[in-house]
C-alpha cells in the first residue's frame, strides 16, 4: 500500500521487505548499489524481426550483434592491428569452436596463438563489461571459469607483482590444455555483455528451414521477449491441436518444400498425409499445388509430384476447415471466405463476391457438392492423427510454452512501442473496434482483450468452449479480416492456388500502413500505448522494406522504424537485401541493413562477415542512463521502499535483526 505521494504505509510490506534486507546497515548498503547503478550506462537492445526459419543468417546476425562486436573490435585494435586479423578474432568470437578448429590445421606455433588471443579477449571482456556492475558481469560467466575469468578482468596489469599474476594464470591455461575451453567461454561472455537484452519482432516461423533451431537459442539466450507475428500464432494454435492451424501450417511447409522442420525439428510423422494423397488424389491433376522450391534441380521428380498430392490434400482439408471456423464464428465477419460453396462444377468456375472466375482446378474427389465443408471419413481420420501428433510433440509444446511464457502482443519498452503487424484502423484514420467476444474495443483494449484470449487458446480447459473459441481466434489472428497481426482484408490462399487471375490474389492493406508514414498518427498510436515524447518509436515488423526501389524503412520523420527487410530468402528478390536489424545503445538508435548469409563455412573458413550497412538515425544529446530507463523506474521504486524501511527501523516500528 501506498499514500497519495507514493509512499509505503503498509507495515506488513515492509516486514517483508525486512527479511530480506534485516539491518540498517544490509537497507543502507542496496540503497547505495541501486543509487550507483542507476548512473551507469543504459544496456544495449537489439531487436530483429521476421526470422522466417532462417537459422543461420539468425545465428550470424545473433553472433555479431548487428555488427556491434566488430565494431568493440575496432574500438580496441583499428590502429595496432590489420584488418585481416581484426576479421579473424571477430569469427573468433562469433564461432569459437569452429574457428577454433580452423586455426589448429594452419598455426605452427599454436601456444603463441593461445597466449596472444587470450590476451586480446580479455581487454575486449574488460570493455564490453566496463558499463556494468562487477555483480552483473560476475552473473554473465560461466561457473566453470567465473573465478579466473573475474581475477583477469580485474587485475591491474599496470601493477608489477599482479602482471605476473596474469601472465601466471594464461601460462597456466595454456600449459594444461583448456586453452580451447577458456576461449570458448571468454567468447560467449563477450557476446552476453555486447547484447544486454534481445527483442524479437515476430515471425519466427515458416518459410525457412528450421525455425526450431531458432527457438532453441532464443530459450538459451540471458534476456529475450517477443512480440508474436501471424506465423508465430499460427504454430501456437496447432500446437493446442486446432485442426485449421495444423492443416495451415502443413500447406504453408509444403507450399515452399518446407517440411524438415515438421518431421525432424519435431518428429511429426507425415506418412499419414503422404499414404492418404497418393491414395486419394494419385490420379488427380496437382499441377496447381507444385511446390514453390530455391533450387527445383535439387529435388527428385517423384519427390515434388508427391509433394504436390500431399500439396493438394491437405488444401482441400484446409479449405473445409477455414469454413468450419467461419461458420462457427460469424462475429470473425469472414462469411465471403465461403468459397467451396460457391463453385459451379459444370461451368468450372467460382463466385466471388459478385463475379464468376474460371478455376485452374476443380477436381476435389473428398467433397461432397451437398456438404462442401464437411470432412470424409479418411479426412477426419488423418487429422485426428496429425493433432494428437502436434500435441505430442515434446519439444513443439516447450517451445509455444515458451512463446507464451517471454511473448504476447505488443510490448512498451524504454519508450518504444514493439509489436508485429499494426494497430488496425479504421479508413479514415481513427483505431478499429472489433467485437469478438468482447463489447467493441480498439487499440490497446483490444490488443489486450486478443492476447487473453490467445492464452486461453492454450492454457483453458480441454474441451471446454473457451478452449475451442481461443483455438479459432488464433487462427484469427493468423489471416482474420484486419487481424492486428495479419493486417489485411482477406488471405488469398484459394485464389492463389486456383485461379489464374492475379488481379485476385490481391490482399488490401489496413489503413493503418497508409497512415503509419505520418508522424501525427504515429504519435497518436503511441499516446494510446502511454508513450509520450521525442524519443519514442514504433518498432514494427511484418511488411517487408523495398529496398532495392529505394523504400526507407523509416518513416514519419523517424517515428516509425520497420525491420522486415527480408531474412527469409523467398523475399529477396522483392526487398534487394536479407534484412534490417536495430541497435538501441546508450547513445542512440543504430539501423543495419544486411545482405544475404554465404553460410557458416565460408565465415569460419574465410572470415566473411554478413555485409551490413549501419546508419545512425537518431543520437541522444547526452548518453542515456539506466535512471531514464524502464528499469532504472523500478530500481527508483526499490531504493524509494528501502528508504522508508530505513526509516521505520529508525522510529521503532520495525525491529532489526540480531546480528551475531
Amino acid at each position: 500500500m501506498t499514500n497519495q505521494h507514493g509512499q509505503v504505509t503498509d507495515l506488513r510490506y515492509l516486514q517483508l521487505l525486512a527479511r530480506q534486507y534485516p539491518t540498517v546497515q544490509a537497507a543502507s548498503t542496496e540503497i547505495i548499489n541501486l543509487q550507483a547503478i542507476l548512473n551507469l550506462p543504459k544496456g544495449t537492445e537489439h531487436f530483429m524481426s521476421d526470422l522466417h526459419g532462417e537459422y543461420e543468417a539468425f545465428t550470424h546476425i545473433l553472433n555479431n550483434a548487428s555488427g556491434a562486436v566488430r565494431e568493440k573490435v575496432d574500438i580496441l585494435y583499428e590502429n595496432s592491428m590489420p584488418q585481416q586479423e581484426r576479421r579473424q578474432l571477430a569469427t573468433l568470437i562469433y564461432y569459437p569452436e569452429e574457428k577454433l578448429k580452423e586455426v589448429a590445421e594452419h598455426t605452427e606455433d599454436l601456444n603463441e596463438w593461445y597466449k596472444l588471443t587470450l590476451h586480446r579477449l580479455i581487454e575486449l571482456c574488460r570493455l564490453v563489461s566496463s558499463k556494468y556492475t562487477r555483480s552483473k558481469v560476475r552473473k554473465a560467466l560461466p561457473k566453470d571459469y567465473a573465478y579466473i575469468i573475474d581475477e583477469l578482468l580485474n587485475t591491474n596489469y599496470e601493477v608489477h607483482n599482479k602482471r605476473a599474476y596474469y601472465e601466471q594464470i594464461i601460462s597456466t591455461i595454456i600449459s594444461i590444455d583448456r586453452a580451447d575451453d577458456f576461449i570458448v567461454a571468454l567468447c560467449e561472455v563477450i557476446k552476453r555483455l555486447v547484447v544486454d537484452h534481445l527483442h524479437i519482432v515476430g515471425d519466427i516461423f515458416d518459410r525457412g528451414p528450421r525455425a526450431d533451431r531458432i527457438m532453441d537459442m532464443l530459450m538459451e539466450h540471458h534476456s529475450v521477449d517477443i512480440q508474436w507475428g501471424n506465423h508465430d500464432v499460427l504454430w501456437m494454435g496447432a500446437a493446442t491441436g486446432s485442426r485449421t492451424c495444423i492443416a495451415t501450417v502443413l500447406n504453408n511447409s509444403i507450399t515452399y518444400n518446407n517440411l524438415e522442420v515438421i518431421e525432424v525439428g519435431y518428429g511429426i510423422s507425415l506418412r499419414p498425409l503422404a499414404l492418404f494423397a497418393n491414395e486419394v488424389y494419385s490420379n488427380t491433376d496437382c499441377s496447381c499445388f507444385t511446390a514453390k522450391t530455391l533450387d527445383a534441380t535439387s529435388f527428385d521428380a517423384k519427390d515434388l509430384a508427391l509433394a504436390a498430392r500431399m500439396h493438394k490434400a491437405v488444401a482441400v482439408i484446409l479449405f473445409k476447415l477455414e469454413g468450419q471456423t467461419i461458420l462457427r464464428n460469424p462475429q470473425f465477419g469472414m462469411n465471403d471466405r465461403l468459397l467451396l460453396d460457391k463453385i459451379d462444377y459444370e461451368k468450372r468456375t467460382v463466385r466471388i463476391g459478385d463475379t464468376d472466375y474460371p478455376l485452374a482446378d476443380c477436381d476435389f474427389p473428398t467433397v461432397d457438392p451437398a456438404d462442401p465443408y464437411a470432412l470424409s471419413e479418411q479426412e477426419a481420420v488423418l487429422m485426428r492423427q496429425l493433432s494428437d501428433a502436434f500435441q505430442n510433440s515434446e519439444k513443439l509444446q516447450r517451445h509455444v510454452k515458451f512463446l507464451y511464457s517471454k511473448g504476447g502482443l505488443y510490448k512498451c519498452y524504454n519508450g518504444n512501442l514493439l509489436f508485429h503487424g499494426c494497430i488496425p484502423m479504421n479508413p479514415d484514420g481513427t483505431l478499429m473496434a472489433f467485437s469478438i467476444g468482447c463489447p467493441p474495443k480498439a487499440g490497446r483494449a483490444f490488443m489486450d482483450h486478443a492476447e487473453s484470449v490467445a492464452r486461453q487458446g492454450y492454457y483453458a480447459k480441454p474441451g471446454s468452449p473457451e478452449k475451442q473459441f481461443g483455438r479459432d481466434f488464433l487462427w484469427f489472428l493468423w489471416c482474420g479480416r484486419n487481424s492486428p497481426l495479419f493486417g489485411r482484408d482477406h488471405i488469398a490462399t484459394f485464389e492463389r492456388a486456383l485461379l489464374r487471375d492475379q488481379q485476385t490474389w490481391v490482399e488490401e492493406k489496413n489503413p493503418y500502413y497508409r497512415y503509419c508514414a505520418q508522424e501525427e498518427y504515429c504519435e497518436k498510436i503511441l499516446a494510446e500505448f502511454g508513450l509520450h515524447g521525442p524519443h519514442c518509436h514504433i518498432i514494427n515488423g511484418h511488411i517487408p522494406v523495398k529496398s532495392k526501389d529505394g523504400e526507407s524503412p523509416i518513416k514519419a520523420n523517424g517515428r516509425l522504424v520497420v525491420i522486415d527487410g527480408g531474412f527469409c530468402r523467398a523475399y529477396q528478390k522483392t526487398t534487394g537485401i536479407a534484412g534490417y536489424t536495430l541497435i538501441y545503445n546508450s547513445w542512440g538508435m543504430r539501423l543495419a541493413s544486411h545482405q544475404p548469409f554465404s553460410g557458416l563455412e565460408d565465415a569460419v573458413r574465410e572470415n566473411t562477415d554478413i555485409v551490413s550497412t549501419s546508419v545512425l538515425f537518431e543520437r541522444m544529446e547526452s548518453r542515456i542512463k539506466i535512471s531514464e530507463t524502464d528499469t532504472g523506474a523500478e530500481l527508483k521504486k526499490n531504493a524509494a521502499d528501502l528508504q522508508w524501511l530505513l526509516s521505520a527501523y529508525r522510529k521503532g516500528l520495525i525491529k532489526e535483526a540480531h546480528e551475531g
